[in-house]
């Protein structure tokens, strides 16, 4: 009987244990309610494969250390089952480690299940073999896409719940997503699309997770699922319903990066902006997209013409680092935020004009609390506004935020964080060659079959579209024609010259005449499709056509975007230039190969035994492949290589794809500016740099993927290219900056001052160096005054203080981090009645 008794009393305990860390999650109209509390929640999206789990923990930290307190994630459906029923949570795709470690950290998840995610992930991330299904139509009232879609989110969310990582299971997901931005294009689906949302609304219900679901971009989300809103700016956004928080998924932190395209990039004072201002009018849950872009690693991008780099200027960037200003700027915007938190979740605000574009929100508690923001969406004229007997400042296309009703704790458009200059340093790709040899030795290479050369090549009469026929099991594939020409056709009268005139639905495409290549063309991300006329050489007898057709990661946006077709459909014409006569071979019997030999040959890890390396090094040759060895670079800083010299290709470490390459694709010369003016609406080409060069030269490899010495790196080069111009570029930091006036408002860690102490202090410029090992070895610019330019490229203005140099190197030099008083009380008055500011540039060491 005690045995009994003590068997019971453990399943008590266990019990107990087990659902005493159990949330409540639910919500009301103004915000999402944890525990009974109505909470203000700042979001951040981690695409969990475009790092590696060695990455994670360092992420999450510094999402959580910026001022997060949710990472936002979707579930990518062509990772986890890339073959019907066979599943892969390995590595990259380990969703669930990935959930357990934002749960270590402290954080919440919100889990955007879609499974159509889109996220410029090829094919939306749905895998290919969907499209294979017999009668299936994507993203409608179809009962075999239902049955599909059904049968993986379930899988999903079984996963979690066995995990317990739901929040009514004591797990960190707080939220969920069913579908994906369907509201943007479900007019194109007609009548069917309203049943499928209201199926997926009661798909997702009946899996009774225990945690509200979400749909984004949907004004018809059945109750009740929250639909929620995603842009460049969602003040103005009203859910469907009063019972409903007003929600943010995707604030676009900058833009994603088109292989032919410039750079994007959004300037941190708009992003803080927008931030502000869908607080002040009545938000309480708002998500970065993204918070760390990453790389899209393998075949992953999207587009098409997505690039590998997946960055988007986001506030953790590609390599892992803290992006500055942006993320310490952001993270003085949370803190801001969540003084005011008691405020904004204890009422809707009360909206009053302060003049033309001038506007005042008044958050007030019912024990007397009191919060206000102060907005002037003027695009270039600031403006002072009297509010509550107190003058403000308000410069153009900013807010001011005011936790206690009086004092402004912090102003979008003045930035107080530090800025930082990255650097890469170069050096050789150690390719463990002995140094007497020549250069290229430590390479050898294989030379890519031109046409046929596979025994599953196979015959069709007629032009074939690419993705029905490779299923996207590689990029490539091969079109060749054998053709008999009498010595006599009209076209050869005029001394054997004619134009094959080839019609693409894209990306690109090589045309080799027997053997030869005889001309290329690519499509863009504005315009996939391909039309070109190339003048090649053909003889009496026999001739051969190969025509090398390529996809460059397949369509992920759009109305029926999984119909969006590739590869020569033709026509595809020889044209004689004589006589205007023509020959139409588009229903000829064409040969067909997928993919590429050496994929097939296994080619990418390095292992094969048909590696050559006599006699010289081939370069600037199309198709062929090449593979060294390589000591990785010493130290811990972040890793890419620069691939200037190649052409375009893929390329793999120790066996692992770091993605595509194609360094040769130059963007526009037009559209960028030497700085980007933050007043005014942002779009994606607003904000530009990088014309006239590569869009992408450098592509991370993942310091995990690294061996100290013995690394394999193989390349399959496409276009035609020089291995050995080859370098690695390590992430350094080049400079640190801040910049500070003397009208800013005091540090955030000074708010809990008493008011004396805070009327006694003035703005402060603080400076650190990123690493603890560093100190601040240099002072290259400090100017006190009316200082000109940005962070690299600072100069003196009409005044400036002749000790602030001095002042600052006496601070600073030998610190790892240091803070200055910016009041001419420090640094004397060079020009007295001007508004002034300090402007300083260090180095670490």
């Amino acid at each position: 009987m005690r045995r009994r008794t003590e068997i019971l009393v453990l399943l008590i305990c266990l019990v107990i244990v087990t659902t005493s860390f159990a949330s409540t999650v639910t919500y009301d109209h103004r915000a999402i309610v944890i525990d009974g509390k109505r909470r203000v929640l700042i979001s951040g999206s981690i695409h969990y494969p475009r790092s590696t789990p060695e990455m994670w923990p360092d992420l999450i930290q510094k999402s959580k250390d910026g001022g997060l307190d949710v990472i936002e994630t979707y579930v990518f459906w062509n990772l986890h089952e890339p073959v019907r029923n066979q599943y892969n949570f390995e590595g990259r795709n380990d969703l669930v480690k990935f959930v357990k470690l934002v749960a270590e950290a402290g954080l919440y998840v919100h889990l955007r299940i879609g499974p159509y995610v889109c996220a410029e992930w090829n094919y939306g991330g749905f895998p290919l073999w969907l499209h294979f299904i017999p009668g299936i139509k994507f993203r409608t009232d179809n009962e075999p896409f239902k049955a599909e879609m059904q049968r993986f989110t379930a899988k999903i969310v079984e996963m979690m719940k066995q995990e317990k990582l739901y929040a009514s299971q004591g797990g960190p997901i707080i939220l969920s997503q069913i579908e994906n931005e369907y509201g943007n294009i479900d007019s194109a689906y007609g009548a069917a699309a309203k049943p499928y949302i209201k199926w997926a609304a009661g798909m997702a219900i009946s899996l009774d997770i225990g945690v509200p679901w979400v749909m984004c971009q949907q004004s018809d989300a059945p109750d009740p699922i929250i639909n929620t809103c995603n842009g460049f700016y969602c003040d103005q956004f009203t859910p469907n319903s009063n019972k409903k928080p007003k929600m943010w998924t995707e604030n676009w932190s900058g833009w994603f990066l088109s292989f032919g395209g410039t750079v994007p990039y959004r300037p941190v004072e708009d992003l803080a902006f927008a931030v502000a201002r869908f607080f002040q009018r009545g938000g309480t849950f708002q998500n970065y997209y993204m918070y760390h872009g990453g790389t899209n690693f393998d075949r992953t991008s999207g587009g098409p013409f997505i690039a590998t780099s997946y960055d988007y200027d986001a506030p953790i960037d590609e390599y892992g680092q803290v992006r500055q200003p942006k993320w310490g700027h952001l993270r003085d915007v949370h803190k801001a935020i969540k003084l005011c938190e008691e405020a904004l979740i204890a009422t809707d605000p009360k909206i009053s004009s302060l003049g033309p574009n001038l506007e005042a929100a008044v958050y007030k508690t019912g024990s007397g609390g009191c919060s206000a923001f102060l907005a002037n969406i003027d695009t270039k004229s600031d403006a002072t506004v009297n509010f509550n007997g107190n003058s403000y400042h308000l410069p153009a296309w900013s807010v001011s935020i005011l936790p206690d009703c009086k004092n402004v704790v912090l102003n979008t458009a003045k930035v107080n964080s530090m800025s930082v200059i990255p650097s890469f340093m170069h050096e050789s790709l150690n390719t463990n060659a002995d140094s007497t040899d020549s250069i290229g030795s430590g390479w050898s290479w294989i030379n890519e079959p031109v046409g046929i050369s596979k025994a599953s090549a196979f015959n069709k009469l007629g032009l074939l579209e690419q993705i029905n026929t490779t299923a996207d099991k590689s990029d490539y594939l091969w079109y060749s024609l054998s053709m008999n020409i009498k010595g006599d056709e009209p076209f050869l009268q005029d001394g054997s010259q004619t134009v094959l005139h080839v019609e693409s639905l894209g990306h690109g495409l090589h045309a080799f005449i027997n053997g030869k290549l005889a001309g290329s063309r690519t499509g863009n991300s504005d315009n996939a499709k391909v039309k070109v006329d190339i003048p090649i050489t053909v003889v009496p007898g026999k001739n051969t056509i190969d025509l090398l057709s390529l996809t460059v990661g397949l369509q992920n946006y759009g109305a029926f975007f999984d119909l969006s077709g590739a590869g020569i459909t033709g026509p595809v014409k020889l044209n004689g230039l004589s006589n205007g006569s023509s020959i139409d071979l588009s229903s000829q019997q064409w040969t067909y190969q997928v993919g590429l030999k050496g994929e097939d040959s296994g080619l990418p890890s390095g292992s094969s035994s048909e590696w050559v390396s006599q006699p010289a090094l081939p370069k600037n040759q199309p198709l062929i492949w090449y593979k060294t060895n390589f000591d990785a670079p010493t130290g811990n800083d972040p890793v890419a290589l620069d691939f200037m010299g190649m052409g375009k290709g893929e390329a793999w470490i120790n066996g692992q794809s770091i993605g595509r390459y194609w360094p040769a694709f130059i963007a526009s010369n037009s559209g960028c500016t030497d700085s980007c003016d933050y007043r005014g609406p942002y779009s994606a080409n607003k904000c530009r740099k990088n014309c006239g060069k590569p869009s992408q030269q450098l592509y991370h490899v993942p310091r995990s993927w690294l061996k100290p010495s013995g690394n394999i790196l193989v390349l399959f080069e496409e276009m035609g290219g020089d291995p050995t111009q080859l370098a690695f570029a390590t992430r350094k930091m080049g400079s640190l900056c801040a910049h500070v006036s003397d009208s800013h408002p005091l540090p955030m860690d000074m708010w809990g001052l008493d008011s004396k102490t805070r009327r006694a202090s003035n703005p402060t410029l603080s400076l650190s160096c990123p690493s603890p090992n560093q100190v601040i070895s240099s002072i290259k610019f400090a100017s006190f005054g009316t200082p000109l330019g940005t962070c690299g490229s600072f100069s003196h203005g009409r005044c400036s203080s002749a000790k602030a140099h001095s002042i600052v190197q006496k601070v600073c030099v030998g610190s790892t981090s240091c803070s200055i008083d910016v009041s001419t009380k420090t640094l004397g008055d060079p020009c007295k009645g001007v508004k002034k500011s300090l402007a300083v540039e260090v180095s670490c060491a």
